[in-house]
């Protein structure tokens, strides 16, 4: 099957990876189920730890939800694995950086030069702690510009905790991690929750397609075409709470994560260490595949995709210990895309 356009189908959490082909299950909706399931799409595009292998890049992954794109975090190289991955860089101008460790913001110098001199984006948005963008504005200012104007308008928006950016259904969120150095960030994105439209009870009533159950959708009350005016509650069901997916960078602490990842469509997190190092992680902050999973399982979260692993480890032995705690853990590739939806 071919889908020419991916938003009037909803895609089940099936990972697509470059070289190796997947099965896609999709469903035709319905205008009213096309509104009722909004997801996020989750595109890796580093997955490795400190410094790149012959097979991973350095954290990057782009977060979309509808025509909406977020690039987190910035490893170097960056910009050839947007390319690789197919995704292009129009809209891809919000930057959420979790901290200002060199292998997740030194990617953001290729970006701009990329930028520059190849792309042309009307504005450039930068969020992150205090600390990271006092790094990071060094880097572009000193080292890229060097007194040269950017081509478009670059802001640093200084992030603390709670809400920092809502438009439309779209809610974005950070929260404090524990890491090495200050100012370490999550990111909480959160669809607004809805009612789902009841086409059957729209036929009962003889309401006829077009703006009228558009309109009933987005909750207001409308007077048809014979004169009847008919009231949403007459034909949407009970509240359904929106996809919420949790993004969080290096961490060396979950005790105060399980509240925030309670219960989350999905969780994306490191997994640097195997527990047989768990000295070490503990030493640097990191986690281990264990405890990350021991995370997922004790938040009740529906999907667990791990990322940022050391060279030192085997694939097939984070995967053995992260699933023997979580057994549905997903290791992610780089390139890896998986879609997620709110649970029925």
């Amino acid at each position: 099957m071919i889908i020419t356009n991916p938003k009037r189908f909803l895609l089940f959490p099936v990972p697509i990876h470059l070289k190796i082909p997947r099965i896609v299950i999709a469903v035709k909706l319905s205008f009213s189920q096309e509104r009722a399931f909004l997801l996020f799409e989750i595109i890796f595009l580093g997955t490795s730890a400190s410094a790149p292998s012959a097979r991973r890049n350095l954290p990057a992954l782009v977060v979309k939800h509808e025509d909406q794109r977020f690039l987190i975090d910035c490893g170097e190289g960056t910009q050839r694995q947007i390319l690789q991955s197919g995704i292009g860089f129009k809209r891809l101008n919000r930057i959420l950086i979790t901290h200002g460790h060199l292998d997740h913001i030194l990617g953001l110098a290729g970006l701009l030069s990329t930028y520059l001199r190849w792309e042309a984006i009307d504005s450039l948005e930068i969020y992150g702690g205090k600390s990271a963008l006092d790094r990071i504005r060094d880097l572009l200012y000193g080292v890229v510009l060097r007194g040269s104007s950017a081509p478009m308008p670059v802001q640093f928006i200084p992030v603390t905790t709670g809400v920092i950016l809502q438009e439309g259904d779209l809610t974005i969120s950070a929260f404090n991690v524990q890491h090495r150095g200050p100012d370490c960030l999550g990111f909480v994105f959160e669809e607004k929750g809805r009612r789902p439209f009841l086409p059957e009870k729209a036929e009962v009533l003889g309401i006829p397609p077009g703006p009228w159950r558009r309109d009933m959708v987005d909750g207001k009350a409308v007077t048809l075409p014979d004169g009847r005016v008919i009231e949403p509650d007459q034909v949407l069901g009970e509240y359904k709470p929106g996809t919420r997916l949790v993004v969080i960078g290096d961490v060396g602490e979950v005790d105060s994560l399980v509240d925030i990842c309670r219960g989350a469509d999905a969780l994306v997190m490191e997994a640097t260490y195997l527990d047989e190092e768990a000295d070490m992680a503990k030493q640097f902050s990191h986690m281990t595949a264990r405890r990350s999973a021991g995370l997922a399982e004790k938040a009740g979260v529906r999907a667990l995709y791990l990322t940022h692993f050391s060279r030192r480890y085997r694939e097939k032995d984070i995967i053995a210990e992260a699933q023997s705690v979580y057994p549905d853990a997903i290791i992610a590739r780089d390139f890896d895309t998986f879609q997620v939806k709110h649970a029925e």
